[in-house]
């Protein structure tokens, strides 16, 4: 152990690494891990008294933001306030790098931030350069293709903010997430509180215009990602040719495919396959859709994302092994950690190893939950 005034140890953990789970010890110095060892630690340290010792959480999609920033119909919280909120929750839940889903383009009928968007993306930028966050904060736009303004919206976006993951959505009624046309008048009607006529007359609509929308701004999107070096995400892939028409954009991520042909399409021509962290604990998809646990029982489910509930990512990599034969748990923490930070693009994090990130988390089992005790980010305790 070299001597360094400024080294940490964590010591007395079960240390989940890429291929083993070991008892030892973790040292970090000025961010960066720089050694790991087996049995007892050369000098004291944290006693993490046989807790677990993880690679911090990397979290692809989550929508959560908005939740905070319009908790009711018609209400809007102050931007910083519900992006200081979510950034403490996300942290809590051992998400150490996430990347915040914003929407951009507005629905027909109402859906949709709108302006609003660049508002939730200037409280996040004061929130960076005050130095005000727990975790690092990245930029995931959510597209809805057949928005009207979808295109106009990404270009005012990018003109300003950075952005590292672009999603192609689509959720016009009767395809994708939504081909079960009965799932989609349950979501709406209890969402919207709009009547199953007024619902079905939206349908309609949205079936004629959606589609010359969509062929004319997936193009444009797709065209505007390629030149600014931003990642690709497809969203909801069903049908081989919807698969077919991601790898011919270049997509790097099929986030939430909807049916086991499409996931083992995009996972044999080496598109990273994602599924919701709450579809695997809830044991499936609250669209009717395919499972996350039958694509992780065939071998083809690579990153697990919390969806709508942060601390999910962590209950479901612990729950993985139990639901798929042959997956161990630095197989299924893998789903959380490093998959998702390499399909990002981002190689410096992910993983318990020498010259990785000090992004680490301290987690107890208790009653079989997974449970966050203490997170630091580049060696900083943040949780």
């Amino acid at each position: 152990m070299p001597d360094r005034p400024n080294i940490h140890i964590f010591e007395n953990a079960e240390i989940v690494m890429p291929d083993r789970v070991q008892r030892g010890w973790v040292a970090v110095d000025d961010g960066r891990i720089i050694e790991i060892g087996e049995g007892a630690a050369p000098e004291r340290g944290l006693d993490l008294a046989g807790d677990y010792l993880l690679p911090g959480l990397v979290e692809l999609h989550t929508d959560h933001l908005e939740s905070h920033y319009a908790p009711r119909p018609k209400v809007r919280w102050h931007p910083l306030g519900a992006v200081l909120a979510y950034d403490a929750q996300i942290a809590s839940s051992g998400i150490t790098t996430v990347f915040d889903s914003l929407r951009a383009g507005v629905d027909v009928d109402g859906g949709g931030l709108g302006a609003e968007l660049l508002a939730l993306a200037e409280a996040l930028d004061d929130a960076r350069r005050h130095g005000l966050f727990r975790c690092e904060h990245l930029t995931h736009l959510r597209c809805e293709v057949p928005s009207p303004d979808v295109v106009e919206t990404v270009e005012n976006f990018v003109s300003v903010f950075p952005v590292h993951l672009i999603s192609l959505m689509d959720h016009t009624p009767g395809q994708r997430q939504f081909r079960d046309l009965d799932k989609y008048f349950t979501y709406y009607g209890g969402k919207t509180g709009k009547s199953d006529a007024e619902i079905r007359q939206a349908v309609q609509r949205k079936t004629n215009e959606n589609a010359a929308l969509s062929a004319m701004n997936r193009p444009a999107l797709v065209k505007m990602a390629a030149q600014r070096g931003i990642r690709l995400a497809s969203h909801d892939d069903t049908t081989l040719d919807e698969v077919h028409q991601s790898i011919h954009e270049g997509v790097a991520i099929a986030e939430f495919p909807t049916t086991i042909e499409a996931a083992r399409a995009s996972h044999k021509n080496g598109i990273t396959v994602m599924m919701g962290a709450p579809n695997l604990i809830r044991g499936g998809s609250h669209s009717g859709n395919v499972a996350a646990e039958e694509l992780a029982r065939e071998g083809v489910l690579d990153i697990l994302s919390s969806d709508y509930v942060p601390a999910s990512l962590l209950m479901a990599a612990f729950d993985l092994p139990r639901r798929a034969a042959g997956i161990t748990l630095p197989d299924a923490i893998a789903t959380v950690t490093r998959n998702p930070a390499r399909s990002a693009g981002l190689q410096d994090r992910g993983e318990i190893a020498s010259g990785q990130r000090a992004d680490i988390v301290r987690v107890s089992v208790v009653g079989g939950v997974p449970v966050v005790r203490q997170v630091w980010l580049e060696g900083r305790r943040v949780a």
